[in-house]
């Protein structure tokens, strides 16, 4: 059985192979060993989880491992979103949360997230103490320490969170816009919060597969363009909705749609958000990207005056600054976006509800605000491939664009190079291109970004063949 190791954010497995109980069982138990060195033990730790196979089980065996070492645990009564996990995290001044999630994986994954005190995903400094603790525990075993009556209490995360939500944004603005909604959970555990907030304020919301499903109807749990989000472009072709918003399994993880069913991506929805509230708004502080996100969102941060900060990929390095400095959001390339009035932590419920004031604030839908962006700052169009390779092609792909000799690439001049987290490959002009193996993945990630989309296009296809016939 494979060894547990924690990538960008926690630590996943596929259900019965290497996601079992018995590893869950050593996972949580390095969890309250940390906590028991480096946190307050007696300020408790939350446990929750998402809609996959098993999650309440897998739920139930940390949360008894964690009691079991005399540390207090409260367990969610329902499946919840991660941000509703952190929040409460940060409002309960816990100790630490888990969440049993894998987050947009295929339905045969299942993972363990670990959420710092401060309501957010765990630093790569407590990462690295947590993986410590967890060498010691396959040394030393776990004991067989029992569990008191009553040690694992129960608790309801969803209702505080519903809460915080509805401070975030302009209700009667919204209300009298007279837009219409539609919320596309993808059978993940942000069912239902979204519509109904904005039902109870007033605003016209319909939910599409909003019951659990460990399958995910057949399709990854991830908001991005194909056929992951085929049903909610069937249902915004109808034209009864101005805009549909999607979130991802475990609720942290954003994409939306226009009338007709045209996709507006992670990318785009990072810029409206923050062309809205640092220009229209006006609110105060700086902004973080991770290394894969779109060069729109430099362009927009220096025509407020904002420092942009670039990090390696994964929200933790994005989480890291946004407790060292002032920033009003940051956001990475998958969709997941936080926000300083909110939390150092990516949120796909924030994200939908402030994409909504943005539509009602200027009156336009969300490719008309693209559309707008384009006009000033210029196109950035964004793809992403995931390829699947045989065992040493990954390694061979990242040798081909790491060649210094290389002075050109798919008839474009190599212009520029970085290798902060993957290798970017600037072409000229025109964009760049990108190839990354995945954290958490038997795969290897190709981007790009032009100023056409079919550049971005031919980009992709031939830098997929070329990697594929190495």
């Amino acid at each position: 059985m494979k060894r547990i190791h924690f990538g960008t954010d926690g630590w996943r497995g596929i259900i019965a192979e290497d996601f079992t109980a018995p590893n869950v069982r050593l996972a949580a138990r390095a969890f309250a060993r940390h906590i028991a060195r480096a946190e307050r033990p007696d300020a408790g730790v939350l446990v929750g989880y998402d809609n996959r196979f098993g999650s309440e089980r897998f739920a139930r065996t940390a949360a008894e491992t964690v009691a079991a070492a005399g540390i207090p645990v409260w367990l969610s009564s329902a499946a919840c979103p991660t941000p509703a996990l952190s929040l409460l995290v940060r409002q309960r001044q816990a100790a630490g949360g888990i969440m049993i999630t894998a987050s947009h994986n295929p339905y045969r994954w299942n993972g363990v997230k670990f959420k710092a005190s401060y309501g957010s995903s765990a630093s790569p400094a407590i990462i690295g103490g947590i993986e410590r603790e967890l060498a010691r525990v396959y040394d030393e075993g776990i004991p067989a320490l029992p569990v008191r009556p009553g040690a694992v209490a129960s608790i309801d995360i969803v209702t505080p969170y519903r809460e915080a939500l509805e401070k975030l944004v302009d209700w009667e603005r919204l209300r009298s816009s007279g837009l219409r909604f539609l919320f596309d959970p993808m059978h993940g555990s942000a069912m239902g919060i979204v519509p109904e907030l904005f039902r109870r304020n007033g605003v016209s919301c319909e939910e599409i597969r909003g019951k659990r499903d460990p399958l995910f109807g057949g399709r990854n749990p991830e908001p991005i363009e194909g056929a992951n989000v085929e049903p909610a472009r069937l249902a915004m072709e109808s034209g009864r909705y101005d805009a549909a918003f999607l979130a991802d399994g475990d609720g942290d993880r954003v994409g939306a749609m226009d009338p007709g069913g045209r996709f507006i991506n992670a990318h785009q929805c990072f810029a409206i958000l923050l062309w809205h509230l640092a220009g229209a708004r006006g609110l105060e502080g700086d902004v973080a990207k991770t290394f894969s996100v779109t060069k729109l969102v430099d362009k927009i941060a220096h025509k407020f005056g904002r420092q942009l900060f670039e990090t390696p990929i994964g929200f933790k390095y994005i989480c890291e600054l946004m407790l060292e400095h002032d920033l009003l959001m940051g956001g990475e390339e998958s969709g997941g976006i936080g926000f300083r009035f909110h939390l150092p932590e990516r949120d796909a419920s924030v994200c939908a509800l402030l994409l909504a004031e943005v539509m009602a604030w200027h009156g336009l839908r969300l490719g008309q605000l693209v559309a707008m962006l384009h006009e000033e700052f210029g196109e950035h169009h964004y793809g992403r491939m995931d390829l699947e390779l045989r065992p040493g092609q990954k390694e061979r792909a990242i040798e081909l664009f790491q060649d210094d000799r290389l002075e050109g690439l798919f008839g474009w001049p190599i212009s520029g190079r970085e290798d902060m987290d993957g290798l970017k490959v600037y072409l000229g002009e025109i964009g760049w291109v990108m190839v990354r193996a995945s954290g958490t993945e038997p795969m290897l990630r190709v981007y790009a970004e032009t100023g056409s989309g079919e550049t971005m296009r031919r980009i992709l296809e031939t830098a997929a063949a070329k990697v594929r016939g190495i």
